[in-house]
């Protein structure tokens, strides 16, 4: 009998993959990930201290024990904060820093569940681990490839585009052939005690206050100019350029009888805002970019024409990517797509095979950096 061991977030998700392991005959255990400090301690971690009372981290480890009671597995609580700090929060602000939009959970994926977890188990004896992401794994002679989900509406599979590909042949995803009702279904039908709770939403450690808020604690703010990418004018005033993404339409606080407007660029160096109302999206176009850090989940030879996802639920868009300088690849979509976003992952795939992911660096049109013609369009300057 495989020994595997489950992470239990304390969501109906995990609670189910770890009952359908069960089920299927595996030895299971479950472990509850503390990769958190709710208090975050300023003499370990080095940073500021900020009372933290609503990311519910304490009530997710008790809904977790709860669910290995109902299940009759021992649950082990493992602590990851330190390398969660490290690998995933810092590059969070020093992201944020630069005027770009991370992933905390592409990273979380890769250092902590498919890192140091996945290590910490198979150091524990463990012959598998699994999560209750939607994912699939595949094997066809001898190689394993990440898949989407059956659940098209709920594939995480752009959240694993990160990890090391070494990992899939000792991990299990249970949902990856069910969908999301199912599992509710089976929940509720198997009284597990979280049957009906809500999934979570947002960045843990953000939990449900305001993002601008939070950042402010990290990243101070520097008020400067919302200016109007059509009439060239300023239309407002920003707290901080930093504390913006690109296509954001909600928090600007800009009145006025143009309709909803949304951001289409921000230049960090001049604390400049760009914005545009929702009749003049074009100023969101890009037909090209530029990946780095690319993750190789399955081997191809360049040029290659695929799929690819720039943001999570976003559909497949046809590509053509190619290899570029600085080892980094650049990626071709001549029918043009909008708010492609610096700081971002853009996840390829083939059919339902994911073939990796990287981080986009720059969006151009017409062979222009995007940030660029938006500033000369401003300014005038070349």
């Amino acid at each position: 009998m495989k020994k595997v061991l489950v992470g239990l977030s304390g969501g109906v998700d995990s609670a189910v993959a770890a009952y359908l392991l069960k089920k299927q005959g595996y030895d299971v255990t479950g472990a509850f990930m503390r990769n958190w400090d709710s208090a975050t301690n300023n003499d370990i971690l080095g940073n500021p201290t900020i009372k933290d009372d609503v990311c519910p981290q304490e009530k997710d480890y008790h809904d977790a024990q709860k669910v290995a009671e109902k299940l009759g597995i021992e649950l082990l609580r493992v602590d990851f904060v330190k390398e969660y700090w490290d690998d995933v929060f810092e590059n969070f602000i020093s992201e944020h820093q630069k005027g770009r939009t991370p992933n905390p959970d592409i990273l979380c994926n890769k250092y902590i569940k498919f890192a140091a977890f996945f290590d910490y188990a198979m150091n524990k004896g463990f012959d598998l681990v699994a999560t209750g992401h939607y994912a699939r794994v595949q094997e066809k002679n001898g190689v394993y490839n990440l898949l989407k989900a059956v659940d098209q509406n709920k594939d995480q599979s752009y959240f694993l585009a990160q990890i090391n590909r070494q990992v899939l042949k000792n991990t299990l995803f249970p949902l990856g052939n069910i969908d999301k009702p199912q599992v509710r279904s089976i929940a509720l039908e198997t009284d597990i005690p979280v049957a009906q709770k809500k999934d979570s939403t947002g960045i843990c450690f953000i939990g449900e206050r305001n993002f601008r808020e939070f950042l402010q604690n990290y990243l101070p703010s520097k008020e400067g100019n919302i200016i109007d990418i059509v009439s060239k004018e300023v239309v407002g005033k920003h707290m901080g350029v930093l504390y913006y993404t690109i296509g954001q339409r909600k928090g600007l606080g800009i009145g006025g009888d143009h309709g909803r407007w949304f951001v289409v660029g921000k230049d960090v160096e001049n604390n400049e805002l760009y914005v545009t109302c929702q009749n003049d999206e074009q100023w969101l176009n890009s037909d090209s970019c530029l990946v780095s850090n690319f993750n190789f989940l399955v081997d191809f030879d360049f040029p290659k024409q695929c799929n690819c996802k720039f943001r999570y639920r976003q559909k497949d868009n046809p590509v053509m990517i190619e290899k570029s300088t600085d080892g980094m690849i650049l990626v071709k979509y001549p029918q043009k797509i909008k708010a492609v976003t610096p700081g971002q992952q853009a996840v390829f795939y083939d059919g339902d095979v994911c073939l990796g992911g990287g981080v986009i660096e720059k969006t151009y049109i017409n062979n222009v950096w995007h940030q660029q013609m938006l500033h000369e369009h401003i300014h005038g300057e070349k």
